[in-house]
């Protein structure tokens, strides 16, 4: 057997492990069962990648995510280790031959979803598979306390039947220690090793500010910190709105969002990684498998949904050890906010039961039929149809994809048909005076025969790449061509696919769900209340509350949070003084807090704390243009 030290030094050229990695590996190859709690950054996949490679076999990998399975996968073939992903949308003749290949092709690594673990065929290949290592990544969704939950998860036990000699690892970033439990439990692990690598970062420091003005702050820290950034947003229009906002102050920035085409993702991603643009602007669907080791700020403009989304996303800044900031800037409408986006729009059992069975009668599914049918869905459309409201529509969605009811691909698709409607000899008589159409339609004619005969579905990318032209001349082009009456054209915008699991059973469907849903409420509840407690209170170091919350003891101040540094020996401020000098101030005309933060020798929380004591002593109002102004002027 290869010693884990060489392999790690052939296929990732580093000539030591990280904390705790060596002993995770050597517990894995001599066949214990493990449990590896590391922190993002902490480097859990080499955990089960180096024993794998150092036994004989394949190494099956349970991973949730696709994006993070097509990382895994690309970066082990990069390394010329050979690895397979059986993600959603594989035809299953095509499933087969890869499956065959796992068995006799000497592949290393074969990632599914736990959903995908579920098919007979699949679970027949596994069964004459040499599998030497059985790894369950972000194990923390097979419990119903921990994040992400997913039920499929809990079916994993199948491959323990499948394969009872072989040993399981089981890894997350995230996991409280009622969570680890569940984990340990569900896994059905003999004296498990359990490797729990302390979440303290010594080199963040967690701030969380008041803000009026969010943006005039944002400047401030990255005018200040001008190494790579990222800030986080709860939706897709602050990404653009803020990135704008940046680059007018000469701040280079970049947006992410699950809604942007893969072409437009790898370009953003690409500036913000070869740091062309300091700021990266994004939606929670941005960090999965991003490693980028000098990033100096994370921001959160927005208050997060849950103390472990938080972390992980907090604990991609400082990577490389030097110091970093993890930022959160809040006002008072945030709790209000907080609430709003997560709470009231919990969706009950029963408006679940009402939305599955209108998307049921949305695509015409008969009772005891649906199973396994795919449709391009318009989710817009859909909830204007039957008056829903979009957010708990959305939640809805997410809890019967969760819950393997339906799947949901989450993304913006054009489907394009074309059907010529003159015969080839009148079209080419028509190019005579149209020539810069000439390579678009012989690119199109060449690529889809019986075109004439019936309407087709052409891939508009794979068009333009052969024309060598941009997708929005392909569309002007065709919409041309209908004009003039050359073919019919049909342009339908989706924003993602649906595919039913189950035969539609209406109430029994959701029935056998309606726990998990009431459950998942509760948890949302207490992450929710816990992300309000972090933010508010003021009198605990930052990085002791959020150890706590994972369940470490015996923390020590870090010294460098918010709430440190605010409690580090200072003179007491006067704030009859602020308060005056603030009156004094606004005496001689309206100013906003920026004027008050260049003009008044205090510091900025000493001025805000005492604009909000104003405010609420009724001696001071707000202006619409977000000014201070005393009430008897």
């Amino acid at each position: 057997m290869t010693h884990p030290i060489n392999i790690l030094e052939r296929y990732w050229k580093f000539t030591d492990f990280r904390p705790l990695q060596e002993d995770i590996i050597n517990a894995v190859i001599n066949n214990e069962d493990t449990f590896a709690l590391l922190p993002t950054g902490g480097g859990k996949s080499v955990c089960f990648q180096i024993p794998a490679l150092a036994k004989e076999g394949i190494c099956i990998v349970i991973s949730p995510l696709v994006a993070l399975m097509k990382d895994q996968v690309n970066a082990l073939l990069n390394k010329g280790i050979k690895a397979i992903a059986l993600t959603s949308g594989i035809p299953n003749k095509e499933i087969d031959t890869l499956l065959d290949n796992c068995i006799y092709g000497n592949y290393k690594f074969l990632y599914l979803s736990p959903e995908r673990l579920q098919q007979e065929l699949v679970q027949d290949r596994i069964r004459q598979m040499n599998v030497n290592l059985i790894a369950v990544d972000e194990a923390h969704c097979i419990s119903q306390w921990g994040n992400d939950f997913r039920p499929a998860y809990k079916n994993i036990n199948i491959l323990r039947q499948l394969h009872p000699t072989v040993n399981v690892i089981a890894l997350t970033a995230s996991a409280t220690p009622e969570v680890v439990e569940d984990i340990i439990t569900e896994l059905d692990f003999i004296s498990p090793k359990v490797f729990k690598q302390s979440f303290y970062r010594p080199n963040i420091a967690y701030m969380v500010f008041e803000e009026e003005d969010k943006y005039f702050r944002l400047e401030a820290i990255l005018i200040k910190n001008k190494q790579p950034s990222i800030i986080y947003v709860r939706n897709r229009r602050l990404t653009l709105e803020i990135t704008q906002y940046l680059e007018s102050k000469n701040i280079t920035s970049t947006y992410y969002h699950g809604g942007l085409n893969n072409t437009v993702k790898d370009q953003h991603l690409n500036d913000w990684l070869s740091s062309k643009k300091q700021v990266m602007v994004a939606t929670n669907a941005f960090g999965m498998g991003i490693d980028k080791s000098d990033v100096k700020t994370v921001i959160h403009i927005n208050l997060p949904d849950s103390i472990e989304s938080y972390f992980q996303e907090a604990g991609r800044a400082g990577r490389d050890e030097a110091k970093a900031y993890a930022v959160i800037l809040k006002n008072k409408n945030d709790n209000i906010a907080l609430n709003n986006q997560f709470l009231k729009v919990l969706p009950t059992v029963d408006f679940v039961k009402i939305v599955y069975r209108k998307l049921c009668s949305y695509f015409q599914i008969s009772y005891g039929e649906g199973s396994y049918q795919t449709f391009d869905f318009n989710f817009n459309d859909f909830c204007k149809t039957y008056k829903f409201n979009t957010v708990t529509t959305y939640n809805t969605l997410n809890i019967l994809d969760n819950t393997s009811v339906i799947t949901l691909s989450k993304q913006f698709n054009k489907r394009i048909e074309v059907q010529f409607l003159i015969s080839s000899h009148a079209l080419f008589k028509y190019l005579d005076s149209h020539k810069d159409f000439d390579i678009i339609i012989k690119s199109i004619l060449r690529t889809y025969g019986g075109i004439f005969e019936h309407s087709t579905k052409i891939n508009s990318s794979l068009i333009s790449d052969k024309a060598g032209i941009k997708e929005t001349r392909l569309i002007k082009v065709l919409e041309q061509l209908a004009k003039d009456e050359i073919i019919t054209l049909l342009i339908n915008k989706t924003d993602a696919q649906i595919t039913f699991i189950e035969p539609r059973e209406d109430e029994k469907t959701i029935n056998r769900i309606a726990s998990i849903i009431t459950q998942q409420n509760t948890l949302k509840q207490k992450q929710v209340k816990a992300v309000l407690d972090y933010v508010n209170n003021d009198q605990l170091c930052k990085s002791i509350q959020l150890l706590t919350y994972f369940g470490e003891k015996n923390i020590e101040p870090c010294g460098i949070c918010s709430v440190c540094i605010s409690a580090k020996a200072k003179p007491k401020t006067d704030f009859k003084i602020v308060k005056n000098k603030i009156i004094e101030s606004l005496e001689f005309g309206d100013k906003n807090s920026k004027t008050l933060f260049k003009t008044l020798p205090f510091t900025e929380a000493d001025i805000n704390k005492t604009l909000k004591t104003l405010l609420e002593e009724d001696i001071i109002v707000i202006t619409k243009t977000n000014s201070y102004k005393l009430k008897h002027i």
